[in-house]
């Protein structure tokens, strides 16, 4: 992919709560997973699949570098989809060309584990304040059995020059 048309599909997704119209979901999800190769959320497996107006999914695979030492999901896994999906759907909020989100608070209770297969994480803002965006995180199993909830607060911050 060329640099100008990169830029242009930046742009996009930038503004993409803003004008709707300018990207598809295709686009988003695509550049979100591009966007966080060779990091913590890729090791994980961890992949975007749906993208819309106020919400953001994602899936993770439960598998053995996901497990506990007792060969189910790891509180810790959970937790780190939870916080992918709620920083994301942050970005998904802001310009990220003039303000960039940091993590300000997570938690979240385990309520059920799993030992295979896949769990999705979808994440909803439930407060989108200037300065401060609150999400909830919701982890469910493939049979839709809900594993965790998860709440996270992000402070959006003006990028220094």
């Amino acid at each position: 992919m060329d640099s100008a048309k990169n830029k242009e599909s930046s742009a996009n997704f930038i503004y993409f709560a803003q004008n709707l119209v300018i990207v598809n979901e295709r686009e988003i999800i695509q550049y979100i997973n591009n966007y966080v190769k060779n990091t913590l959320i890729d090791y994980l497996g961890i992949e975007f699949t749906k993208a819309g107006d106020n919400f953001i999914e994602a899936t993770m695979p439960v598998e053995q570098k996901t497990y506990n030492p007792a060969r189910i999901l790891h509180g810790g896994a959970m937790m780190a989809l939870a916080e992918t999906v709620g920083s994301a759907l942050s970005y998904l909020n802001i310009n990220m060309e003039t303000h960039d989100v940091r993590g300000l608070e997570i938690n979240g209770n385990h309520l059920k584990s799993v030992s295979s297969g896949f769990v999705t994480a979808r994440g909803q803002i439930i407060h989108k304040g200037r300065q401060t965006h609150v999400s909830e995180i919701k982890i469910t199993d493939q049979q839709g059995n809900l594993l965790n909830i998860s709440r996270m607060t992000n402070i959006i911050v003006e990028k220094q020059a």
